[in-house]
């Protein structure tokens, strides 16, 4: 690889970065570290070409085009979490994984769980619903642009839109529960 590529590389990892909060290829080892996965059969979950995914991973491409494939990859993050910390089983996981398949589009996040007592969306199925609004309206740099611009004379919002738009689900879930009283 020349100097040009490495730099092309190393700017789409950046972008991944800002965009998804880490570069790709981490993100993606990660969920198949912990759902059991090959890279073939994460392709098909998200709907990507092997290609595709590769050329991802690897910082040839920056970007993720397909809203509704972004947010399969945040259902598997989430799906990813429950399974590396045993919220799930492996049955659970694999049955979850083809729901996130199916989906085409629109949110993903149905699968979640309501509260057993009253049938009310939990508080991280909430989040979610939120994070993934936002996602699918703008890249997470660009949230955090708009927030920073925002900051001087609307900070609350401002920290919102960093939180929501470019934070990990565990803060936002935080911020949710700190706002709500």
């Amino acid at each position: 690889m020349d100097a040009a590529q490495q730099d092309a590389t190393a700017r789409a990892r950046e972008l991944q970065r800002s965009w998804y909060g880490e570069p790709l290829g981490a993100l993606f080892r990660r969920l198949i570290d912990d759902l059991g996965l090959n890279q073939a059969r994460l392709a098909a979950v998200l709907g990507l070409s092997a290609p595709m995914l590769s050329q991802l991973m690897s910082g040839q491409r920056a970007k993720i085009g397909n809203p509704a494939v972004v947010q399969r990859v945040q259902a598997l993050q989430e799906l990813s979490s429950q399974a590396a910390d045993g919220r799930v089983s492996a049955a659970e996981a694999a049955e979850r994984m083809e729901e996130i398949k199916k989906s085409a589009g629109g949110s993903v996040l149905n699968t979640t769980q309501t509260t057993a007592s009253t049938g009310a969306p939990t508080v991280r199925r909430v989040v979610r619903e939120i994070q993934s609004l936002l996602r699918s309206v703008s890249a997470a740099g660009d949230i955090i642009d708009a927030a920073d611009t925002l900051a001087p004379t609307h900070p609350e919002l401002a920290e919102f839109l960093r939180v929501y738009g470019a934070g990990r689900t565990a803060e936002a879930v935080a911020h949710y529960e700190a706002h709500q009283n």
